[in-house]
């Protein structure tokens, strides 16, 4: 981790502490309330539930503390993607995803953008800049993608994005603001999961938009005002616990994941493994240059999809479950999720446990695979 990131990191947990008062609680209050006492003058004051809380400022606060930017909350990392895409779409335009990224973001342009007007195109990460950007109103840039965990170089696309007068936004939830910072490599905007390992304990949906153009703020704030895509004050209060111990998380499971992908590579089960911090995956040289970490997710295929759900469902250590990113390792089959890839193909979550002692029971389910 970067001196920046570590000072980062040590700043989080004492940013409200700036403002306290003596007999201030020290963890963050929640402010369960729709309304507040507003007599006179409004100006200045929290008035209704739609509009702003308490709880939601100081998990803003928090996440743009890490971001560098100013952030938005919202009730799920579809609800964070939505906004950004209607707040600044309109009939006529164009946008271009991945083709290869999480399938949630295509449908939903398809399903809701395309019949207001708005013309989709896809493209694969891997070559996210070949045919260049010409005639792009906002483009839209997973990376790493989910689940194949391939990668585009953030800064060449935000130049070349740029050059046409367009907007780069990039979908940042497999990598939290400690692995990879999108808007320090010219990206308008950052959007995230906050599901996943930001908050970190799979108890809560969120997700949150970062951008430093003010202008973009406004539209997208304006947007979660009148659609009331909002998120809940408790839930933005378990986000807020979560964030406290991220940078220890995240260190954690992205050192594991490190250890375990070297492994896995030399295991006679498992084949086309993809981790970034790999020497010899495809995306390496990159991953070097724009991540700071290389994140958590691993991807393999097995023999079968009966061979797959076998080593998930047989590994003692590992939850079988959609979603990724919490403290405890999980997998998942992704074919039956819809996304094109093989029956066998498999994503890996490493979640806190001990690493040896996880290695030992994803050793184990492999092995058990021959029998």
């Amino acid at each position: 981790m970067s001196e920046t990131a570590k000072s980062r990191a040590a700043a989080l947990a004492h940013l409200r502490s700036r403002d306290f008062a003596k007999g201030d609680p020290i963890p963050l209050p929640l402010t369960m309330a729709s309304i507040f006492h507003t007599p006179g003058e409004e100006a200045g004051f929290d008035q209704y539930g739609r509009y702003d809380n308490p709880t939601w400022r100081a998990v803003e606060h928090a996440l743009g503390h890490l971001e560098d930017a100013h952030c938005l909350a919202f009730p799920s990392g579809m609800g964070a993607i939505s906004s950004v895409l209607f707040a600044l779409l309109k009939s006529g335009d164009r946008v271009l995803l991945p083709a290869d990224g999480y399938h949630a973001t295509r449908a939903l342009a398809e399903r809701f953008l395309k019949p207001f007007g708005v013309a989709c195109d896809t493209r694969p990460t891997p070559t996210f800049l070949d045919g260049g950007f010409d005639g792009y109103r906002l483009v839209f840039a997973e990376s790493p993608s989910n689940p194949r965990l391939d990668i585009c170089d953030i800064a060449a696309v935000a130049n070349a994005v740029h050059a046409q007068g367009a907007l780069l936004v990039v979908d940042n939830t497999t990598m939290t603001p400690y692995g990879q910072r999108p808007l320090d490599l010219g990206a308008d905007i950052v959007v995230s999961a906050d599901t996943k390992a930001v908050n970190g304990h799979s108890d809560v949906l969120f997700g949150h938009v970062a951008s430093r153009n003010t202008d973009i703020v406004a539209k997208v704030r304006d947007w979660r005002e009148m659609a009331g895509g909002i998120p809940g004050p408790f839930e933005a209060w378990l986000v807020h616990r979560g964030l406290e111990t991220l940078e220890v998380r995240f260190d954690r499971m992205c050192s594991s994941a490190e250890k375990i992908a070297k492994r896995l590579k030399n295991h006679h089960a498992v084949g086309a493994l993809r981790f970034p911090g790999l020497d010899g995956d495809p995306s390496h040289n990159l991953a070097r240059a724009q991540m700071e970490r290389f994140g958590f997710l691993i991807s393999f295929e097995l023999a079968s999809e009966q061979k797959a759900e076998d080593f998930i469902d047989n590994c003692a250590l590992m939850q079988s479950a959609t979603s990724f990113g919490g403290v405890h390792t999980s997998a998942e089959r992704r074919s039956k999720r819809g996304d094109a890839v093989p029956s066998g193909f498999v994503r890996l979550s490493i979640g806190c446990e001990p690493v040896e002692e996880l290695w030992q029971a994803i050793e184990a389910s492999l092995d058990r695979l021959d029998g």
